[in-house]
């Protein structure tokens, strides 16, 4: 649960950068760096850039942007799946223990 809650915590606020970068862009103003896009995406707002590359029609058609977009996708979810494993599951406990 708080898993899925950070998810859609990350994607809303992501959705809206993405909103924000994309308003910018239409101005001719300074921009939000490409880096920050790729970075919620990598920390898990990942569906919000999705959706926003879909409706908002931003970053949909630059190739380099994509392919990095969807590396860090695949590195998110390669993390989670990870953590969700014995090994995964067992370095976070043992941070927990250490921790509290």
């Amino acid at each position: 649960m708080p898993l899925g809650m950070a998810y859609l915590a990350l994607s809303l606020l992501t959705f809206v950068i993405y909103a924000i970068d994309k308003s910018k862009a239409k101005r001719g103003v300074w921009r939000i760096p490409e880096k920050t896009l790729h970075l919620l995406s990598l920390v898990g707002g990942w569906p919000g850039a999705l959706l926003a590359q879909q409706l908002l029609r931003h970053k949909s058609s630059k190739t380099r942007f994509r392919i990095v977009f969807w590396l860090t996708l695949c590195l998110n979810l390669a993390v989670i799946g990870w953590l969700f494993s014995a090994t995964g599951n067992a370095f976070v406990r043992s941070l927990v223990v250490t921790f509290s």
